[in-house]
């Protein structure tokens, strides 16, 4: 049978049996040729290898077209910005690998990375898992190394910011309709389901949260009535700042404990050295600041949430930056989530 045929009929019983992923990959270019030493995908197209491919079973060839399904899906075309290729193929091809054995779709072909540690501790996040691995040696053939190497090649969706975002949007779309597809058909397990959820959920960036949070509570007045003494003697007659600003930053470390404080003025620039490392406590940073006599603007998190002693609401705003999805909301404040992507 003709390597086209095989592919058809991996598509065909991708729809049947899993057809989340067979929507997606009906609705996915395929093309058969030797410009590839195994696959390829840009999110645009596939290219299988034909003596690879000669080289797979049904169900490890199975396996392989919903792995090329995932990239895209997973924004692994187009989120690579200046990280090493062949590392960051590595990494999404953890997550990919590990997402298809759980969910028991095909078989992996015996060269294929599998790591249940490696998935573990990078929480089955390819940015995570990509500073988890040591540098490429790039002698060896797609990222080789004691467990496997990369099944394909995943190659950028486009060459401009633009040609990327128009791709992630157009990807949205299509695990939006296949999702949908597969729940008619009652065949849409948790895990995908969850899975979609993620990829279709708006992706705030906490930036941007964190730099609208502090800029809400400046309250600045500027007023000509009392000059800005600084800059009289040069001959500017400028308006003085009054009211509630942003001048001082105090850095505070803890765990169950104030372990270290910094304090930085404006005109100084902050640096960080982390201080302490046990179990989290929040009420302790509190009672520090009103025993120091420190009455913030604004107290601004950078935390896990893992933790059950919230300490009394301040009267002041308080916004958590959470490094963990899944933690409980704390019982005040603004929560936004440092954002990451599988």
């Amino acid at each position: 049978m003709d390597i086209n045929t095989r592919i058809s009929k991996a598509k065909t019983r991708l729809i049947l049996e899993h057809p989340f992923i067979g929507t997606v990959a009906m609705n996915m270019v395929f093309r058969v040729s030797d410009e590839c030493p195994t696959a390829m995908t840009n999110g645009k197209e596939v290219v299988l290898n034909p003596d690879f491919c000669g080289t797979l079973n049904d169900d490890e060839l199975l396996f392989l077209v919903a792995h090329e399904c995932f990239h895209p899906m997973l924004e692994h075309c187009v989120r690579r910005g200046d990280r090493d290729p062949m590392k960051w193929n590595v990494a999404t091809d953890y997550v990919i690998n590990q997402l298809l054995v759980d969910e028991k779709i095909g078989t992996m072909p015996k060269q294929g990375l599998l790591d249940r540690d490696i998935y573990d501790r990078g929480k089955g996040i390819s940015d995570k898992i990509y500073h988890l691995l040591p540098e490429m040696d790039k002698d060896k053939p797609n990222g080789g190394n004691e467990n496997g190497e990369a099944l394909d090649s995943c190659e950028d969706g486009g060459q401009s910011p633009a040609e990327l975002e128009q791709q992630k949007a157009e990807w949205k779309v299509k695990v939006a309709q296949a999702s949908q597809s597969a729940k008619m058909m009652g065949k849409l397990s948790a895990n995908m389901q969850r899975l979609v959820g993620t990829l279709l959920k708006p992706k705030v960036d906490w930036r941007d949260v964190l730099q609208r949070f502090v800029v809400k509570q400046r309250n600045d007045d500027r007023s000509f009535a009392r000059p800005n003494r600084r800059f009289i003697s040069q001959g500017l007659y400028l308006p003085s700042v009054t009211g509630e600003g942003l001048g001082e930053i105090h850095v505070i470390y803890f765990d169950h404990e104030v372990c270290h404080a910094d304090e930085f003025d404006r005109d100084t620039e902050p640096t960080f050295k982390p201080h302490g490392g046990g179990g989290t406590a929040f009420s302790p940073v509190f009672k520090y600041m009103q025993e120091k006599h420190i009455n913030p603007v604004a107290c601004i998190f950078l935390t896990d949430l893992c933790c059950s002693d919230y300490g009394d609401m301040p009267d002041y705003p308080v916004l958590w930056v959470s490094t963990y999805e899944k933690a409980d909301t704390p019982p005040f404040g603004e929560v936004t989530l440092m954002q990451d992507n599988k």
